[in-house]
């Protein structure tokens, strides 16, 4: 056997030629020994990441490793990946010196002359890391004292699982999170490209969902803006969770993972570690965290909070806009549009009133002895914070009316959206849809006639799927 190491990890790969099923593509075998932020597991840790019962969580690690493997796939399938690779498998053995990863059937694109690709290892001991941590630490009756009932215990643990990520730390107010779609056109990802450039030409880094478009787009642009200010840490934060990862595999740029145990605990993470955020064109995922947002910052508790917001695109995402603040108008009232403004066509302008938005928090936070890398004084409310299973009675019971206080038709539209994203490419929900049919939404004549309008917008611009003919999962229904 061949021996080959990296500055992170020890690899062994057989010298057999990779094998290649007549539906799938060439895979090696290989043994991984991390170095580096995962150099020990408790033998707790590893027997649930062994464990291949219906509760272990063997087969969530191997899911999420294979879509780390197949990092920079096209797909938005979650089951493309194992339909190339059904045989793919991972182990994770501890020894008297740490741990080992046995990978059985790996995609070979994720190897280099027989090494494992430096970045894509880091994004596999991530993979370990998280899911080991989130066991342990959160799971059940041996959750270490959190508890995940109250507002509190839920921030508590999602500053938990960020600190255990390394992704904390002291350093100036300077991380902006970028959302948007994963199915963009060309022209919107040039743009986001531009606008990553701009906010890295000012010293400022990415965070992103990890995945492709909008969320490989300003970390690519801030590569080069960073290179040329010379910049040595640079930062590129994906933050997933286990039912999006397998159909947004991480992008090759970004160089911290974190996977949060549920959409509710990504998005917080994405608030408290995030000191701006700007919105590209995208669809139902990121019509989702718009609401979000917007219905915590619309809270009287955050009323003075600086927190800045733009929502930008290229000239042609203009009418795109136009129907977001249309729609946000109409269902969370004019007050809504004090959080956020519009900038369209000009990243430079982006970029300039990012930073001017960040110098604020940076003064609020010193005047408040509030920590720079976490807010802990934006006040998340249990509603926003308690897990959402998008079921087909769990989406009809949804309380879509006008006259309820504005966060909390927020909470309940984020679900709605929420429920959309799980029928379009998270594997649990897309199963649900074909045994149950679409999910039914109700509400409010004219908030039913805005969300249609909206969603109908998404499928005629192509923002649901990458490739392929879009099934809708949902009907609108008055």
């Amino acid at each position: 056997m061949s021996h080959t190491k990296t500055g992170t990890l020890d690899a062994k790969i057989p010298d057999a030629p990779a094998r290649a099923h007549p539906t799938t593509l060439p895979t090696v075998n290989a043994r991984i020994y991390p170095r580096g932020g995962l150099d020990v597991l408790s033998r707790a840790e590893v027997a649930r990441l062994r464990d291949a019962s219906s509760g272990g969580l063997h087969d969530l690690l191997r899911r999420c490793a294979l879509a780390v493997l197949t990092s920079g796939s096209a797909s938005d399938d979650p089951r493309a990946a194992q339909e190339l690779y059904p045989e793919f498998d991972i182990e994770v053995v501890q020894q008297d010196r740490g741990v080992r990863l046995e990978l059985h059937n790996a995609p070979a694109t994720a190897f280099v002359d027989g090494e494992i690709i430096r970045g894509v290892a880091e994004l596999l001991f991530a993979v370990v890391r998280d899911l080991a941590y989130t066991a342990i630490e959160l799971g059940g009756e041996n959750g270490r004292g959190r508890d995940l009932t109250t507002s509190e215990g839920i921030t508590d643990a999602v500053f938990g699982l960020l600190r255990n990520a390394r992704i904390l730390g002291p350093g100036e107010p300077n991380l902006v999170v970028c959302w948007g779609g994963h199915s963009i056109s060309r022209d919107e990802y040039l743009y986001t490209k531009q606008v990553g450039y701009e906010l890295g030409l000012r010293g400022l880094d990415i965070c992103t969902g990890c995945g492709p478009g909008a969320m490989k787009g300003p970390m690519k642009g801030a590569t080069i803006a960073h290179a040329k200010q010379r910049r040595r840490r640079m930062r590129y934060i994906g933050i997933t969770e286990p039912g999006i990862i397998a159909a947004e595999s991480p992008n090759p740029i970004v160089n911290h993972l974190v996977i949060m145990p549920d959409i509710e605990k990504r998005l917080e993470a994405f608030v408290r570690v995030g000191h701006g955020i700007v919105v590209f064109p995208g669809g139902v995922g990121t019509a989702e965290e718009i609401l979000y947002l917007l219905g915590i910052l619309l809270r009287e508790e955050n009323a003075g909070l600086p927190f800045p917001l733009i929502f930008t695109g290229p000239t042609a995402a203009a009418p795109y806009f136009e129907q977001i603040d249309h729609f946000l108008r109409l269902t969370l009232g004019e007050a809504a549009t004090s959080r956020y403004e519009i900038v369209i066509g000009d990243p430079a302008q982006v970029a300039r009133r990012m930073a001017a938005g960040i110098r604020k928090v940076r003064e609020h936070r010193v005047a408040h002895q509030d920590s720079f890398f976490f807010n802990w004084s934006l006040d998340v409310p249990l509603v926003f914070q308690q897990p959402f299973t998008p079921t087909h009675e769990a989406m009809a019971a949804l309380r879509l009316h006008d006259g309820r206080a504005p966060h909390e038709l927020a909470a309940d539209l984020r679900r709605a959206f929420s429920g959309i994203v799980s029928g379009n490419v998270k594997e649990e929900g897309m199963r649900r849809i074909e045994t149950h049919g679409p999910f039914e939404i109700h509400g409010d004549p004219a908030m039913m006639r805005a969300l249609d309008a909206l969603l109908r917008a998404f499928v005629e611009q192509r923002r649901m799927k990458i490739a392929g003919e879009y099934r809708p999962c949902y009907r609108v229904l008055a």
